[in-house]
């Protein structure tokens, strides 16, 4: 077996088990999941996600929607559009190429390394480039920050946890040299209480540990937090270290989650919704935690409609879909419909 097959397999996972999905709220099918994958398929114009309100191809977003389609199965034909689609346009997603800079985006280019990966693409040809060989050149070999992620930029860096773990599972498939250390200083993002925040210390910290930033540096992130565990669930004869980050990390979830089933985000959408709780079911049911990623999953499929889209949370389910908040839908039903599926439980 391949390594990209394998790490399809963990990371997306099949569509063969059906989910349950009802928790304590009751009991259903894979058929949500279906629902969802069968609407995000619409939304694809030629392979792509485009933004009508401010009119570009939305190519990280796109992204998440293939990615989803994968793991909710049953869509391999749009999934091929999706990696055609983004290997022709890889340089305009991932460098400033089209603002006429040579600017390289480190998180975009970890994510089109594992879109590339789980979906049979060759990562090192990806449309021309070998994004192992780009996403290497954006980790840093310093030795106070060895191993993160960093845009190359003339202005600000914003690379976050988020292209971390993207960076620590990608890498880690393609058997990188610097994915040991992309790994490690993943887990230096995870405080002692198991959460993963989503910025990095400034790159001039002494200490870039989560436990050592200022209390307003360390806030707990649950998206973070399930991407993180997702990632690092994916690799192959993962360290004592990426086991213990995972349980602590599982932990933390179960811990912190709604009576409901639900999760808010991070110190900016704190309120429930179904983007963090979609995600944290996701992570839960890899990690074996059925009973919360179950409650999670029946907490997200009362917002979803008849045609399959994911509501953002409940007024924006009472308020319906309309031009300017189809974007919201489009991001809610993305990041929401693969923890439908359940795999592992």
């Amino acid at each position: 077996m391949t390594r990209t097959s394998r790490l399809f397999k963990a990371l997306l996972a099949t569509a063969v088990t059906l989910a349950l999905v009802g928790g304590t709220g009751g009991a259903a099918s894979a058929a949500p999941a279906d629902r969802s994958g069968r609407w995000l398929e619409r939304q694809l114009d030629h392979g792509l996600v485009h933004n009508d309100v401010y009119d570009f191809d939305d190519y990280g977003l796109t992204a998440d929607t293939g990615m989803a389609l994968a793991e909710i199965g049953g869509h391999r034909a749009a999934v091929g559009q999706v990696r055609r689609a983004l290997a022709q346009h890889v340089d305009s997603w991932t460098t400033g190429v089209d603002f006429g800079s040579s600017d390289i985006y480190a998180g975009s280019v970890a994510k089109a390394l594992v879109l590339a990966e789980v979906t049979g693409a060759d990562p090192r040809d990806f449309g021309g480039v070998d994004l192992v060989e780009r996403l290497d050149g954006r980790i840093s070999t310093e030795p106070a920050v060895r191993g993160r992620v960093q845009d190359k930029t003339s202005g600000t860096d914003y690379a976050n946890t988020l292209g971390q773990a993207y960076a620590a599972a990608g890498l880690s498939l393609a058997g990188s040299g610097r994915a040991g250390s992309a790994v490690r200083y993943l887990i230096t993002q995870q405080c002692d209480a198991g959460f993963f925040r989503l910025y990095f210390s400034d790159p001039g910290a002494a200490d870039q540990d989560c436990d050592a930033a200022a209390r307003a540096d360390r806030r707990p992130d649950t998206d973070a937090t399930a991407v993180a565990v997702i990632n690092l669930l994916s690799i192959e004869h993962p360290s004592a270290s990426v086991k213990r980050s995972v349980r602590a990390a599982l932990a933390w979830l179960v811990r912190t989650q709604g009576r409901n089933g639900s999760f808010g985000g991070g110190p900016t959408t704190s309120a429930a919704n179904s983007n963090s709780t979609g995600l944290a079911a996701w992570a839960l049911a890899r990690g074996g935690r059925c009973g919360a990623a179950k409650d999670a999953a029946g907490w997200v499929a009362k917002l979803q409609k008849k045609s399959g889209a994911v509501a953002y949370d409940r007024a924006a389910f009472k308020a319906g879909i309309d031009a300017d908040s189809l974007d919201q839908w489009r991001r809610a039903t993305a990041q929401a419909g693969p923890g439908l599926r359940l795999r592992g439980c």
